[in-house]
């Protein structure tokens, strides 16, 4: 293989003028060395397949609420009773008994995330109830978006932000009556 030469021009200032001069770069005498080579499986080692270790099948998919029920829910196959907190990547037994008992304190697990959840979905049972602002304006300061919405739609919104590959936490009360409104079918 014919060795690569190139030639560039440099500006030389001197006192009086300015100068051109032509300055030879390097031979390169390796072909793995010359900027245009390509690799191919007969350059043996250097030649390599790029291999990638995958440790969950679909990256970004979190939890899904299957179903709920005034007892709790069904998380992906997990059977939680009463009410629950959903993290990226736990599910937790939540303390509250009702939306009055959503205080500061009790929301204090959401801002506490290494990495920092988007927003926060809290379902606050069978009707949309009215949050403290004070738990609000925490939440806000933390840079946390709430969304408070009756269980039922809560489910929706975090299976919905879920599958937008959002960050995405939930505090979930479950509610005083059965339904059958979130019903999730595997299509085969």
């Amino acid at each position: 293989m014919a060795a690569l030469v190139c030639s560039r021009i440099l500006l030389q200032r001197s006192s009086r003028r300015l100068t051109f001069c032509s300055v030879k770069a390097p031979t390169f005498t390796s072909q793995f060395l010359s900027r245009g080579h390509r690799l191919s499986p007969s350059d043996d080692e250097m030649y390599q397949r790029t291999s990638v270790s995958i440790m969950k099948k679909e990256p970004g998919t979190g939890m899904i609420i299957l179903s709920y029920s005034p007892q709790g829910f069904d998380i992906d196959g997990n059977r939680v009773l009463g009410p629950c907190a959903l993290l990226p990547s736990a599910i937790l037994q939540w303390k509250v008994g009702n939306f009055k008992e959503i205080t500061e304190e009790s929301v204090s697990l959401f801002h506490m995330l290494v990495p920092q959840i988007e927003i926060l979905v809290l379902g606050t049972g069978a009707r949309l109830e009215r949050i403290h602002p004070s738990v609000l304006a925490l939440l806000k300061r933390k840079g946390i978006a709430v969304e408070v919405q009756d269980t039922p739609n809560a489910c929706a919104t975090f299976n919905f932000l879920i599958n937008e590959h959002r960050v995405a936490a939930a505090g979930l009360i479950p509610p005083t009556f059965s339904s059958t409104g979130l019903k999730i079918l595997d299509e085969e």
